[in-house]
């Protein structure tokens, strides 16, 4: 007789589970990262310009300056993730998911002129079968 361990199903050491979110393209993620690893330098820097300038040590001065210059360069590099985003959209296309409701008005625009051809060509064909056989009978 077989033991309960041994007709068990293993367990599966990795689970696939659906992604959430798309993966961003590569061009908007590389600004990305950019933008976080130069926000990550400027809040260091504003970090250290309060305590030099806490501390009274003469490199407060310098390390401000270079604060407001770095949060410059972090604003731009933020906004440069915004337009690279904005741009790949523009050249690549959204990918767009119509809502139940555009789709259902969509089916029915098709299901209309598909039936408006039907009958266009069944009259038609009437028609053409009619032709000449009234004054044969």
């Amino acid at each position: 007789m077989a033991t309960a361990d041994e007709t068990a199903v293993p367990r599966r050491l990795w689970i696939e589970e659906p992604v959430g979110r798309r993966r961003l393209p590569d061009p908007v993620r590389t600004a990305a990262v950019r933008a976080v690893i130069v926000t990550a330098v400027t809040t260091t820097q504003a970090l250290m310009a309060f305590f030099f300038s806490v501390t009274g040590s003469w490199l407060a001065f310098p390390m401000v300056l270079s604060s407001v210059a770095s949060t410059v360069g972090a604003t731009w590099a933020v906004l440069d993730v915004w337009v690279t985003r904005q741009v790949w959209n523009q050249r690549n296309g959204v990918v767009s998911v119509p809502s139940s409701t555009a789709r259902q008005l969509r089916r029915e625009r098709r299901r209309a002129r598909r039936t408006a051809r039907m009958e266009a060509r069944e009259s038609a064909r009437i028609r053409r079968r009619g032709t000449g056989r009234l004054s044969q009978a």
